[in-house]
């Protein structure tokens, strides 16, 4: 449990600009609140803004101006969620740091809620938007994206999509963020041993502008967790993924090259046909799945020898 820890929350924003003073309202509540309470020693409000196209950065400078307390970051383009918190934790200063969206659909005075959780001797905490307020596409992709994610992952968190949610600094230090993981940054710290927990959080309606949600980015999600799965199992040997697979085929081959034959001693002839142009063809992209085997693992060992993150240490001995 940290005592009086100091608190960063950290806001990517696309195109918020109507939304941006109402939450710096509501946070500053609640982090007064906390503050009055003993139960942080500071915060801080990070506002990241993701090269919008409005009057966002606009009023972040207004609201910046007015508020000690929070500060802004204004990335050259729209890079994306990801970076745009990446921006966020390489400049935060908490000992926790809270990361929620821009369009006041998360509600601050979860925010209690979540640094109690964490005490509990949790290292991350995830919201748990059980009533969603959101359109019945955008609920039913989640849950099937969702319910995929406990089969391939075997965790037993429920809303991965959830931007609520609460970090110990040492989790953030041990990131390696890039492409569009935002979405399964609780996975990939599960994945590396860090103890992740779960609440139930409020979550409201969409008050002004438009979601960022779409058809794409639920397709990106798929393969973001499909890529996520391969990292966390076989980072540090492909060879034996690609192998298999190659030896898989390899064992196809023989066989229907077995079976072949036999058929030809029994009706005197062996003719060039489909069944022999797919053992070929199997024998062919098995050869070429282990040389890509060897070649992955050859890059492999490289990045490991070169950042030594094979494992990761939870405490030891001074």
């Amino acid at each position: 449990m940290l005592k009086n820890p100091r608190i960063s929350i950290i806001i990517p924003i696309y195109n918020e600009e109507e939304n941006i003073v109402l939450l710096c309202s509501e946070l500053k509540e609640i982090l007064i609140f906390l503050l009055t309470k003993k139960e942080i020693k500071s915060y801080e409000i990070i506002l990241i803004n993701d090269g919008s196209t409005d009057n966002t950065q606009k009023v972040i400078e207004e609201v910046s101006n007015k508020n000690s307390f929070v500060k802004y970051i204004q990335l050259r383009r729209n890079f994306g969620q990801t970076a745009a918190l990446k921006a966020g934790f390489e400049h935060c200063t908490g000992d926790l740091v809270v990361t929620m969206d821009g369009d006041l659909q998360n509600d601050p005075k979860d925010i209690p809620r979540l640094i109690k959780k964490i005490n509990q001797g949790y290292d991350v905490v995830s919201g748990w938007r059980y009533d969603r307020k959101d359109a019945f596409f955008k609920k039913i992709s989640s849950r099937i994206i969702n319910n995929l994610r406990r089969i391939i992952i075997g965790d037993s968190l429920h809303d991965y999509g959830c931007s609520l949610k609460i970090y110990k600094k040492e989790c953030i230090k041990d990131l390696e963020l890039f492409g569009e993981l935002h979405r399964y940054i609780t996975a990939y710290l599960y994945f590396k041993g860090y103890k992740v927990g779960e609440t139930l959080v409020n979550h409201r309606q969409r008050k002004f502008g438009k979601t960022k949600y779409g058809f794409k980015r639920g397709l990106n999600g798929i393969l973001d967790l499909l890529y996520l799965k391969f990292w966390a199992s076989y980072s540090s040997r492909p060879l034996h993924f690609f192998g298999r697979i190659g030896i898989y085929q390899w064992s196809l081959a023989i066989l229907i090259l077995i079976e072949q034959v036999i058929k030809a001693n029994i009706i005197g002839s062996l003719e060039l046909g489909p069944l022999l142009m797919l053992s070929a063809v199997l024998g062919i992209s098995g050869l070429l799945f282990l040389v890509f085997g060897f070649l992955s693992e050859i890059v492999s060992r490289s990045y490991f020898q070169n950042t030594g993150r094979l494992y990761n240490i939870k405490k030891r001995s001074k």
